[in-house]
Parts: C-alpha cells; sequence; structure tokens
C-alpha cells in the first residue's frame, strides 16, 4: 500500500507541475550550506532549500532546487547512499526527499509529517546507513528506512517509560547501536535485536552530555558539550582532546575523522593524530561561520554559513577555493525590479508595522544588493553600499539603465551608477529629512519611481515633507503632506505609481491610498468607511496603475479597484469597489480578507497579485476570471509568502520574490510591439518531448494570428492581448497537430501591417 501511495505522489506530482506546461526557472541562494554528505568522487551541499552537487573528477555542479521537485521547506540533513545511488534529503517540518540519482526521479516521503506527535518535533537530524537501512535521528526518536524498498521500518521512542527525546546522531560499533541524545545521555542497543521499540531494550550507556558519535578505527568517538572529543574504554570516557567550541558536526570519510565548529575544522587520521587545523579567519578576513566539513581525495570541503562550500587541499591550507552555483546572497528577498536587462534584488528590511529596527535579529539589517543581468549574478556587498542599512525597494532610469535607485529604510536613497554605488542622498545633499533632528541617520525611504519627464518622485516616511521630487536638472523639491496625513509619526508608503495626468498615487500605511499632483496642489484620500472611499481597512500595501487608466489597490484585508483615476479630478470622494465574482453560484468577494503584498500589469493587462500567505495569483483583466494560482503545493513557489512580483516587459519573464527564494515563469507578459517586423516563434523548430508551449512574440496589440498546416488548414487562430501569444500545438485544443512545417499569418488589427512565420514540429 505504501508503494501505491509512493507512486501515485510522484505521479500527481508531475501532474501539478506539467499540467499548465509552464517553463519555470530558479534562482537561489547557496551561501548557507547546512550539511554535506559524499562518495569517492563527488559530494553533495544541502543550502537552505536547494542542493547542489560536484563531480570531482569533471568539475561538473549540478543544482536541485523546488523547479526540480524539492520542498522549499529548511534542509537539515543530507546523505548519499553510494551502495543505492540515492540522496536523501531531511526537513526541519520531518520531511524526507530521495533523489535517484540515475533515474532523476523524486520521491517526497511524508510519513514522518504524519505521524501523530508535535509538529516542533519532527526535525530530521541526521541520517546513518548500515545493512540496507538508513537509521534517521529525529527530535522524537529514530525512525528505519529500507533504502531497497523505499518503506519505512519501525520506530523507536527511547526516552525513559518510551518518552519523546531528541536524538543527534547514531553510529554501529561491535554490533550494537548508539544514540546521542539530547538530555538523556547515550543510549545502546543490540542491533540485531528484533524488539527494539521497546524502550526497554535500550540501556544507559554514558549520562553525559553529547552532541556526536563516530565509529572511527574500530574505536567508539564522541564530542560532548564540554568542547571536548572523547573515546571510550568500554562504558568509561576518555578525553583525547579539546576543540574549544561546541562540536557541530561530526563525522568519518575515507580514514579520517573530521569535526567541524563554528569557527574550526580537525582532522585527524586513524591514529587520532591531528593532520589538519583549519581556522575560518585563515579563510576569509570577512566573518565566516562553518557548519560542516569532510575530506575526499586529500582535499577538504567545509560548508558555510556565508561562502558556500570552502576546498583546500590538506597539503596546502592557504589556497581556498569557493565552490557554489551562482545566485543572491539570500533566499529571503524583501523586494526585486527588473527593467530591459537586469533584475535586482534588496534584502530589507521593515517588519510588518515599518519598523527597521525588528525586521531581523532586532538590529538594521547591513545586506548589500544583487543583480542578474546576462545568466551572471553581480553580489554587492555591503561594505560597498556607503553604509547604507535596510534596503527595501528599487527603481532604475527607464531613460539610463544604468542609473538604479535604492530606497533604505534609515540611510536615506543610494545612487549606483554602472553598478557602483556613487551617491547617498540625505539631509546633507537632499530634501529629505530624519526623523532625528541633525542627523544623518533615520532616513526612512519608501519607494520611488520615475515620472514621464525623468523626474524621480521619492516618498518618505514618518516626516511632513512625506514627498520628494528629484528632478532631472539634479535638484530637489519636497512636498507637505501634514494636511492630508493622520498621523505623522505613522506616515510609512507603500507602493507608489503615477498615472498619464501626472498625479501620485500612494499606498500608506494608516492613510489608505493619497494622491497628489503638484500642478494643482492638491491632496484627496481614500481610505476605509463607506463615505471615505470604502477600502476595506486603511492599510495599503499594494498599488498599479493599469491600461485601462484603472488604480488597483491591495491592502492587507482585500482588493479594491478605482474605476479611473480621472476621479481624481471630481469634486466628489473618490470611492474604491470590490471585484465580484460568482463561485458555486455564489457571489464572491474577489481576495477576500487576503494580504496583498504587490499588484503588477502585464502587457495584456492582466493583473499578477503576490499574497503574504497564498501564493500568487493571475487574474484577467477585469479580474472575473482566475487564469493561474500558484502555491507551493502545485508549483515550484518555495513558499505561499511572496513578497513581490517583477516582469521584464521585454522578455515576458515573471520573477517572484518570496521568503524562501526566487523563481520565475518564462510567460507571455510582454509588452506590445509597435510594428510587426521582429517577429519570431519560439522553441523552433518543437522537438520530441518538448512539453512547453509554442510561444509567438514582438506581436502588436489586438493582432490577429492564424496558423495553418502546409496545405492551408487552419488549426488555430486568436487575437493577441500584449506583446506574445502561446499555443499548445493543438488543432483548437482537440488533438496534437502531426509533425511538419505550420504557417503562421500575423496581421494588425486593421489590415495595414502584415507578417509570415514558419515553425516545424516534430514529433
Amino acid at each position: 500500500m505504501k508503494n501505491f501511495c509512493f507512486a501515485l505522489f510522484i505521479i500527481l506530482f508531475q501532474i501539478g507541475f506539467s499540467q499548465q506546461n509552464l517553463q519555470w526557472n530558479g534562482y537561489f541562494s547557496y551561501n548557507k550550506i547546512s550539511d554535506i554528505t559524499e562518495s569517492s568522487n563527488k559530494f553533495f551541499a544541502a543550502a537552505e532549500n536547494s542542493v547542489f552537487s560536484k563531480n570531482l573528477a569533471t568539475n561538473e555542479i549540478i543544482e536541485t532546487n523546488t523547479i526540480d521537485g524539492l520542498s522549499g521547506e529548511t534542509i537539515s540533513a543530507i546523505y548519499f547512499s553510494e551502495t543505492y545511488n540515492k540522496t536523501i534529503i531531511g526537513y526541519q517540518n520531518g520531511l524526507m526527499i530521495v533523489l535517484d540519482n540515475q533515474t532523476g526521479s523524486v520521491l517526497n516521503v511524508v510519513d514522518i509529517i504524519n505521524k501523530s506527535i508535535p509538529a516542533n518535533i519532527k526535525r530530521v537530524n541526521h541520517f546513518m546507513e548500515y545493512d540496507g537501512i538508513l537509521y534517521v535521528s529525529c527530535d522524537f526518536g529514530i525512525v528505519q528506512y529500507n533504502l531497497a524498498t523505499l518503506n519505512f521500518g519501525d520506530t523507536y521512542y527511547i526516552g525513559p517509560n518510551g518518552l519523546e527525546i531528541k536524538v543527534f546522531q547514531t553510529t554501529i560499533y561491535n554490533d550494537e547501536i548508539y544514540a546521542v541524545t539530547q538530555l538523556y545521555g547515550i543510549k545502546k542497543a543490540s542491533i540485531t535485536n528484533p524488539n527494539l521499540i521497546d524502550f526497554n531494550q535500550w540501556q544507559d550507556f554514558n549520562n553525559g552530555y553529547w552532541n556526536g558519535i563516530v565509529t572511527f578505527n574500530n574505536q567508539l568517538i564522541a564530542t560532548n558539550t564540554n568542547n571536548t572529543v572523547h573515546k571510550f574504554n568500554g562504558s568509561v570516557s576518555e578525553e583525547i582532546f579539546p576543540i574549544n567550541q561546541t562540536g557541530l558536526d561530526t563525522r568519518v570519510f575515507n580514514n579520517y575523522l573530521i569535526i567541524t565548529t563554528s569557527n574550526q575544522v580537525f582532522v585527524y587520521n586513524s591514529s587520532l593524530t591531528q593532520i589538519a587545523y583549519i581556522q575560518s579567519s585563515q579563510v576569509s578576513s570577512i566573518p565566516l561561520s562553518f557548519n560542516c566539513a569532510t575530506v575526499i581525495n586529500e582535499k577538504v570541503y567545509i560548508g558555510t554559513n556565508e561562502n558556500g562550500v570552502i576546498s583546500a587541499p590538506l597539503s596546502n591550507l592557504s589556497e581556498f577555493e569557493i565552490i557554489m552555483p551562482e545566485g543572491p546572497t539570500r533566499n529571503n528577498i524583501f523586494s526585486i525590479h527588473t527593467n530591459s536587462s537586469s533584475l535586482w534584488a534588496v534584502y530589507g528590511g521593515y517588519d510588518i508595522s515599518y519598523n527597521p529596527y525588528t525586521f531581523l535579529n532586532f538590529t538594521l539589517t547591513t545586506f548589500g544588493i544583487s543583480k542578474f543581468s546576462e545568466n551572471q549574478w553581480l553580489n554587492i556587498p555591503y561594505e560597498e553600499v556607503l553604509e547604507a542599512k535596510a534596503l527595501t525597494r528599487i527603481t532604475s532610469n527607464p531613460s539610463d539603465e544604468s542609473q538604479v535607485y535604492i530606497s533604505s529604510y534609515n540611510n536615506g536613497l543610494l545612487k549606483l551608477e554602472a553598478d557602483i554605488p556613487t551617491t547617498l542622498f540625505n539631509e546633507s545633499n537632499s530634501s529629505l529629512k530624519s526623523l532625528d533632528l541633525n542627523s544623518t541617520n533615520n532616513i526612512r525611504i519608501g519607494p520611488a519611481t520615475f515620472d514621464r519627464n525623468g523626474n524621480l518622485w521619492v516618498t518618505n516616511s514618518r516626516v511632513s515633507n512625506g514627498l520628494n521630487v528629484l528632478k532631472s536638472n539634479g535638484q530637489w523639491q519636497a512636498y507637505n503632506m501634514s494636511s492630508i496625513i493622520g498621523n505623522i509619526n505613522n506616515s510609512d508608503f507603500g507602493r507608489i505609481a503615477i498615472d498619464n495626468s501626472g498625479t501620485k498615487w500612494m499606498a500608506t500605511w494608516q492613510d489608505g491610498v493619497i494622491a497628489f499632483n503638484e500642478n494643482s496642489n492638491i491632496y484627496k484620500k481614500i481610505t476605509d468607511g463607506a463615505d471615505t472611499g470604502n477600502l476595506p481597512v486603511y492599510d495599503v500595501r499594494a498599488l498599479a496603475i493599469d491600461n485601462r487608466s484603472q488604480v488597483w489597490i491591495g491592502t492587507t484585508k482585500g482588493l479594491r479597484v478605482i474605476s479611473s483615476t480621472g476621479s481624481f479630478n471630481n469634486e466628489n470622494q473618490i470611492t474604491a469597489n470590490p471585484i465580484i465574482i460568482l463561485e458555486d453560484g455564489l457571489a464572491q468577494e474577489l481576495l477576500y480578507e487576503q494580504f496583498i503584498t504587490d499588484i503588477v500589469v502585464d502587457g495584456s493587462n492582466r493583473k499578477w497579485i503576490a499574497t503574504a500567505d497564498s501564493g500568487a495569483f493571475l487574474f484577467s483583466s477585469n479580474g472575473q476570471q482566475t487564469i493561474y494560482h500558484f502555491t507551493k503545493d502545485n508549483s515550484p513557489l518555495p513558499s505561499n509568502v511572496v513578497n513581490d512580483i517583477a516582469i521584464n516587459e521585454t522578455t515576458g519573464e515573471i520573477f517572484f520574490a518570496t521568503d524562501k527564494g526566487m523563481i520565475s515563469l518564462k510567460g507571455i507578459a510582454t509588452k506590445p510591439a509597435d510594428d510587426l517586423q521582429n517577429v519570431y516563434v519560439y522553441p523552433n523548430p518543437v522537438r520530441p518531448g518538448y512539453i512547453g508551449t509554442i510561444k509567438i512574440a514582438q506581436l502588436v496589440e489586438k493582432a490577429n494570428i492564424k496558423i495553418t498546416d502546409i496545405e492551408g488548414n487552419l488549426v488555430y487562430e486568436t487575437t493577441s492581448t500584449g506583446g506574445t501569444i502561446e499555443w499548445d500545438g493543438t488543432a483548437f485544443g482537440k488533438y496534437k497537430v502531426a509533425s511538419g512545417v505550420y504557417m503562421i499569418f500575423v496581421s494588425s488589427e486593421d489590415g495595414s501591417d502584415t507578417t509570415v512565420k514558419k515553425v516545424m514540429i516534430i514529433r
């Protein structure tokens, strides 16, 4: 029955990820390594929620992440079985994933997750293989997993009276299994005892406080919480050397004993002679911390929290190499921004109440900036960003994409030119103001955007001059908002957008939406309450103006739409309304009570909406049709917490930034072209095994597309709403077309502009 369930899960998993024929990319950080496993010519490194391996013979690096079927949850342990050629990944929530390295299949094992025990004690801590059985050390005890049948066996609750206790690690020595526990010392039992599920069969071997145990050269070796390493003579322990810090990882491989602490790696030979000692300070001048280490072919490989895997020959510990796939520096991405050539990311931030001091670890964050361009990552460290902390939002100059501006929620506005931070705008060189008198810090800058004239409009939180503009001539001007803001001390800003008339629409934390036009010098407010704007709540986080001049507003309690930006010019109160849809025959409010974090309008006027806990949605232009709803359960999204969405209007790629990594969808979100001169089809040819859609790009708006076979028989017809359309390769959705050449006839709406393309399909 279990095998049937596993097979069914794989089938459902593949259907869920492929039924929509979507093409996904993953952009994950591999900086923070939680565990390493090894073979004679390869190592596998577990990052936060992704894995990469390196073949030491070919130097090939392979990444595995949620695009390939991994979970977005946090990885806590990894193990490679050379006998079965499988990699087993354990997670903090108890999930296990088995990667078959020969077939590439991915098996999700949920037995631990489904156990009727508290969720906070299901963490997988360690794997130990013996005689085809994987002994899984967990926060509740030990579980057997058969690597041949891929079935779970017995579960051992080995605490007093069968109590659930945390087990850090196990080993086999003289036909006995030893388990290091958190509070109950080392326990042991005969590995051949058929009744190990009975806690009475487990003996107390040593009542000390230990955190690691291995069998090495026919000796039992353990590390304790007093930061020393011991070997056992019977049940008596003998200290053999100090390690000065808590042991984080103790392992044996290739006749070496390797012990890792947060700043040290010790390597001992079979005689327990130290042959290598590495300190983090000798690897990097920048603070660096270790998590695990191993030795393969006389080279040490160290998993770090900051720089992936660091390697060096044992014979020369001064030649360190950093090994990891390219990616952003962190998975928890606060905000992203795209232009025609690049993707930018920053890491925040502030908490739900716009407090930058409690966003992470009760201090201002000191993260740098990441840029992805031409399939390469550039990571600009904090040391180069002019001491700008708590970076939250990004915008680039549409007239000169080499100019990028990044908002800091403490230090002002940072300007980059050609990827180099050059200027930090604060009280000394701009109209921006600090919360503190005579200070160049505590300048809380929210989102910024450019208008059609090349002026940069900047929001400045918790000060009277909440709106500022950096004009194209380099001059600054501030606008006092105290007449419209209810409480200056809580005047934090969400998104800002500018309509075709130059009116600025600003999302705020406690004042709903504020609209302002400097030509009339008029402020207007749309907030909660039937007579004051009809928002569901005054806390607005997302705002976008669509291609029909409608204002889409995302709050912490749902969605509202203002029918026209032109309502700003009316004397009446501007009112926003919900979108009402029919669901199961009943009228429902679209995204009722949802916490909306971002709204982005694509080239077809469709709405991509991010939420704080329900994933991401794509709605039709009027919101009446839900085209896609992506979650971590039906897509490669690593988390349902989607912080930001950005669309590259040139390529149509849609990026989703979550708290656990970033992915993208190669979609049809391009803006319409001006003419049909550059229409192209991809992929072309369409080869056997391809499961995605065929895309026709660089279309004008409302282009007519007709696709025929070589004999002129019509197989598909549609009208574009943006710059790209998709064809699923079927004859009007009924059956797949046969192999052959197909003609694509494209014309503008009035027929004045036409082009013809071909696509070859090979079945």
